[in-house]
């Protein structure tokens, strides 16, 4: 039992110590991205809800609309998923879901269950597109702008607070 305490006691101390750095960091969210400034890389997938159509962000050119990847599979992704739909409810800005590396019957039962807050769903099955925009996880979202220029990035979970401080402050024409 002895044995025991020592290496128990080690490990509760990292685990203190790793949950007050992780609290102290400033904003975890804001991750520098080499498309902030640049034209948003296109795409065309397959519709995960309308399979025999394709989307593509042509689509939304002369529109500001947030490009979110998510996946079911993703737990943070469950997490802000009540903030999608309440961001959806204003019509301020169309969200398009990029479906990333995921199962199709598995996506369309989340949406059908937890609500859809997606204009449209590309499939990114492969993860091909995800790669174009930089994605290293879900979930991450960007904010493209009418002229298709990506303007903001956020990694993680999109908060009330932070739809509120760092996107909504573009779409108004209020960003710094």
């Amino acid at each position: 039992m002895n044995r025991f305490v020592i290496p128990l006691g080690v490990f509760l101390l990292l685990v203190v110590l790793f949950g007050v750095t992780l609290k102290r960091v400033p904003d975890r969210q804001i991750v520098p991205s080499a498309l902030i400034g640049r034209t948003a890389p296109q795409f065309e997938l397959p519709d995960l809800l309308a399979q025999e159509q394709l989307v593509n962000n042509s689509a939304y050119a002369g529109k500001w609309y947030l490009l979110n990847v998510w996946g079911t599979w993703c737990v943070e992704c469950r997490v802000e998923h009540p903030t999608l739909l309440e961001i959806q409810k204003t019509g301020k800005v169309e969200i398009v879901g990029l479906n990333y590396k995921d199962e199709p019957e598995q996506a369309r039962a989340w949406l059908a269950q937890l609500g859809n807050p997606y204009a449209s769903v590309p499939e990114d099955r492969e993860g091909r597109v995800a790669i174009d925009w930089g994605v290293y996880g879900a979930p991450e979202t960007f904010l493209v702008n009418p002229q298709g220029v990506v303007v903001e990035k956020i990694v993680g979970v999109i908060t009330p607070q932070n739809w509120a401080a760092r996107l909504l402050p573009h779409i108004e024409g209020r960003a710094p």
